[in-house]
């Protein structure tokens, strides 16, 4: 019953991973790392591992997105790609 699911968050995990090497904005870069950690999240927990999902659920998908957004915010673009 659990491969049907193991099997899309490992899609949308690898979609996301991809996507952000990709993208050439950093902020959607740095909103695209937050959903694979987010994902991450439910994928660690889906395998039984409760306390690592909730460590990455709280420091990389909560506290790691925050950090990554207000560092983007104080970037300034030099050129217009």
């Amino acid at each position: 019953m659990t491969v049907p699911i193991d099997l899309v968050l490992q899609i949308f995990i690898i979609v996301c991973a991809v996507a952000s090497i990709v993208v050439k904005d950093l902020l959607s870069a740095a909103m695209i790392l937050g959903a694979y950690s987010f994902f991450m999240c439910i994928m660690w927990a889906q395998m039984g591992a409760v306390d690592v999902a909730f460590t990455e659920a709280s420091v990389s998908a909560g506290i790691g997105t925050i950090l990554f957004v207000a560092a983007v915010m104080k970037t300034t673009r030099r050129s217009k790609d």
